[in-house]
C-alpha cells in the first residue's frame, strides 16, 4: 500500500496560520520592537475600518481615517471680575492612511523541505513571517520617500549633500543639526536608520555605542542616544548622496486587517506534473501620522496603491503641525 504524501492543506490551519505570521512577524522586526511603528489595531474605529463589524468581512472603502485633536492655542484672558471668560473650542483633524492590499504564494519547490519539518505549519509560517518583515520595511521606505520630502514637509528634511567638500559629510554636529529640525521636540526623537554603508563609515570612526539589554540579548547599536537600525531600504541616491532618517516613538502607524481568504493552499496536478502552492493576503496600512493619503484623479491604478504609488510626494498632504511629525530625512555624503 502506498503512503499518501502530505498536502498542503493537511498542514495549514487558516485560522491559526495568518495570525501566527502576523505576529512574527511584527515581533522579527526592529521597527517595531522600538517603538517607531505603532500597532493601531486596538485604537477605537481603527480595527472596524479595517475589518468591519465581523472578522473576515472589510470595513468598506480604501482608506482608513485616523482622527486626531489639534494642539490648544491662543492667548491666555486677564482675569477680570467685570468680565467672562470665553470659551473656546477644541478643533480636530483628520489623517488619512491607505489601506494596502497584497499576497504572496509560495510554490512546493520552497516548501518541500519545510513539510519534512516536525511542525510543517510553523515552518511554513516562518519563511512566511520574514517575507513580511521584509516587505513591511520596503513599503515604509516607499512611504518615507512620499512624504518626508522638500515638496510634502521641507522643515523636516536636513540636507547638506550639496555642499562644499567635508562640509557634505555624514558627522556629529551634522547629525545635531538634523535632530533640531523638530526643535523643541527633538529628544523625541529615539532612532535612526541608516544605510550599510553609513553605519559601516559609523563604525569606522568609532561613532557607535553597543548596548546589551540582557546578558542574553545581542547587543544593540546606538548613536548619540538612539538606537540605530541598518536597512538598504535607506537611499542611496547618484553621487555618493544618501538618506538616514531619525524616527521618534509612534511616528509611524500600522495595522492588519484581515482579507475575506487570508490564506489558501492548493494543488494544480497538471501543471508541471503536478504543483501545490500556498497563497497568503495580507491587508494593513503603513503611514507616517501627520501626513495624509490625498491622491488626484486616477490613483491609484489599481484598488490600493503600489509602491511607487507610495513613494509619489504628489499624493501626500500635510496635516500636522511639522513638529508634530516625529520623522527627519538627512541627506550627507560620507568623507
Amino acid at each position: 500500500m502506498t503512503d499518501t504524501p502530505t498536502a498542503l492543506a493537511d498542514v495549514i490551519v487558516p485560522e491559526v496560520f495568518n495570525p501566527y505570521v502576523v505576529q512574527k512577524s511584527i515581533e522579527r522586526s526592529a521597527f517595531f520592537q522600538s517603538g517607531v511603528i505603532t500597532d493601531m489595531r486596538s485604537v477605537p474605529g481603527v480595527a472596524e475600518q479595517m475589518m468591519g463589524a465581523d472578522p473576515g468581512i472589510d470595513g468598506g472603502g480604501t482608506t482608513v481615517n485616523l482622527p486626531f485633536f489639534n494642539d490648544l492655542d491662543g492667548d491666555s484672558e486677564v482675569l477680570d471680575d467685570t468680565a467672562d471668560l470665553t470659551i473656546n473650542k477644541i478643533t480636530t483633524g483628520k489623517d488619512v492612511a491607505a489601506k494596502l492590499m497584497r499576497a504572496k504564494v509560495f510554490g512546493a519547490t520552497d516548501l518541500a523541505a519545510d513539510l519534512a519539518g516536525a511542525d510543517p505549519m510553523m515552518a511554513i509560517g516562518n519563511r512566511f513571517a520574514d517575507y513580511w518583515t521584509r516587505e513591511y520595511q520596503t513599503i515604509l521606505f516607499k512611504v518615507l520617500a512620499g512624504t518626508i520630502n522638500s515638496t510634502v514637509i521641507a522643515a523636516n528634511v536636513s540636507d547638506i549633500s550639496a555642499l562644499s567638500g567635508a562640509l557634505a559629510y555624514f558627522d556629529g554636529e551634522a547629525f545635531i543639526d538634523a535632530c533640531g529640525k523638530l526643535g523643541d521636540r527633538q529628544d523625541e526623537l529615539a532612532m535612526t536608520a541608516v544605510h550599510s554603508d553609513t553605519y559601516n563609515y559609523m563604525k569606522k570612526q568609532d561613532l557607535i555605542d553597543f548596548v546589551k539589554p540582557s546578558e542574553a540579548a545581542d547587543a544593540i547599536p546606538f548613536y548619540q542616544n538612539k538606537r540605530v537600525i541598518v536597512d538598504d531600504g535607506c537611499p542611496k541616491a547618484s553621487g555618493g548622496i544618501y538618506t538616514t532618517y531619525l524616527f521618534g516613538q509612534g511616528a509611524v502607524a500600522w495595522a492588519a486587517g484581515s482579507p475575506k481568504v487570508p490564506t489558501e493552499p492548493g494543488r494544480e496536478p497538471l501543471k508541471g506534473g503536478g504543483q501545490s502552492y500556498l497563497v497568503n493576503r495580507n491587508k494593513f496600512l503603513m503611514h507616517i501620522r501627520g501626513i495624509k493619503w490625498a491622491p488626484g484623479s486616477g490613483v491609484p491604478a489599481k484598488p490600493t496603491p503600489s509602491n511607487a504609488e507610495l513613494a509619489a510626494s504628489g499624493n501626500w498632504s500635510r496635516v500636522y503641525d511639522a513638529k508634530n511629525i516625529r520623522v527627519v530625512a538627512f541627506k550627507h555624503k560620507l568623507g
